[in-house]
């Protein structure tokens, strides 16, 4: 079992009466990460992926809630974002059941954020779970080992079962984009055309590192604008991509309303464009160190629970900076190079319109700015 950094924060939050809601892409460990953590105790267990329970909980009142909690002191609803008015439900609980605990998984925030942040203000812990941090792997393998499989990492990504089961690594990332990726879009946001879904998805992968500028993606799938946005935000609710805005208080000197666009896990990006080529034959290793850098920043800011505004800095001129962290009243600049062959220093540009602190992210020293 490796121990998630998530475990330490959720701990804190046992005593009390509040819902505990962890949610995250399918397949990341967060049936296994509530079981570990409910361990030694009795606890119901409701399925949402089971017909028979969803029919049941459908407007399910307080005394149906009554006989199906029955003496149970903790219930765990697992897949919760296919049973209907979870956050009604719950609320009920919170309320009419003093002593019960309840605990909340959910592969999408496409239901869930919706149907609970009203029913339960006031009454909720809401946790996002990712594939293996960097952070968890070095905790539980080594520091040296992981520094061994750092190559692997970048082309086949942090999914528990592709970092379980060497040598089946394709094989797995290949049945996780296949089925379990878009399976929550599909059914949940009634989108009819999934190959525009799989195209968007691989101009995505492709265009890692680089800025997205919606109006090229929409002509290339012959979409409108706002279609291409409203099917970015449903892969952002399902957790396979993320955006970055772009810093700037100066629209004359920099850009400030393009964005860009990282996948949650390598191993899925390079899934999308059947890439799983070694480091050496690649010519996008750029691209892959700076999407596993940042979404690791994302993992270990999520996890330690500090407050951090993320975006990226380029200007009119073409300079740049990979990622500008805005936290504490300071910005902080980092820039990413796998290999860096000679200095780098920040853009003159940059140093002249803000103080910050500019730092080099290489794989000479990236462990820490990891949190290892």
């Amino acid at each position: 079992m490796i121990k998630r950094d998530l475990n330490q924060t959720v701990s804190k939050r046992l005593e009390d009466n509040k819902a505990i809601i962890i949610l995250g892409a399918r397949q990341v460990g967060k049936t296994t990460f509530l079981a570990n953590l409910l361990q030694g105790q009795d606890y119901l267990f409701i399925d949402g992926d089971d017909p028979l329970t969803i029919d049941l909980l459908t407007n399910a009142n307080t005394e149906t809630l009554r006989r199906i909690i029955g003496s149970n002191k903790i219930v765990f609803f697992d897949e919760a974002q296919r049973i209907p008015n979870i956050g009604l439900l719950t609320k009920i609980i919170i309320d009419q059941f003093k002593n019960v605990k309840v605990y909340i998984s959910g592969s999408s925030a496409l239901d869930i954020s919706e149907s609970i942040n009203e029913p339960l203000t006031g009454r909720k812990w809401e946790y996002n779970l990712f594939p293996f941090s960097w952070n968890e792997l070095v905790s539980h393998f080594d520091y040296l080992k992981m520094q061994q499989q750092l190559d692997q990492r970048l082309v086949f990504g942090n999914y528990p079962d592709v970092v379980l089961n060497q040598g089946d690594e394709e094989e797995y990332l290949k049945q996780l984009v296949s089925s379990y990726l878009y399976k929550d879009i599909l059914k949940m946001a009634g989108i009819r055309k999934p190959v525009v879904l799989d195209k968007l998805l691989k101009m995505l992968a492709f265009q890692v590192g680089n800025e997205v500028a919606l109006n090229e993606l929409a002509r290339a799938l012959s979409l409108d604008k706002k279609t291409v946005d409203s099917y970015i935000q449903l892969l952002e609710k399902t957790f396979i991509v993320f955006r970055l805005q772009s810093f700037g208080r100066n629209p004359r000197k920099e850009i400030t309303t393009k964005k860009k666009i990282y996948f949650y896990d390598n191993g899925v990006r390079n899934a999308l464009i059947s890439n799983f080529n070694p480091l050496s034959l690649r010519s996008d290793v750029g691209a892959l160190w700076e999407n596993f850098m940042v979404s690791e920043r994302v993992k270990y800011l999520h996890y330690k629970r500090i407050s951090t505004n993320l975006y990226f800095w380029r200007n009119k001129q073409g300079r740049e900076i990979d990622l500008i962290e805005e936290r504490g009243g300071k910005i902080y600049a980092f820039e990413f190079k796998y290999s860096p062959t000679k200095s780098v220093k920040i853009p003159p540009s940059f140093a002249t319109l803000y103080e910050s602190e500019f730092e080099v992210i290489h794989k000479g020293n990236f462990s820490e700015f990891l949190g290892g």
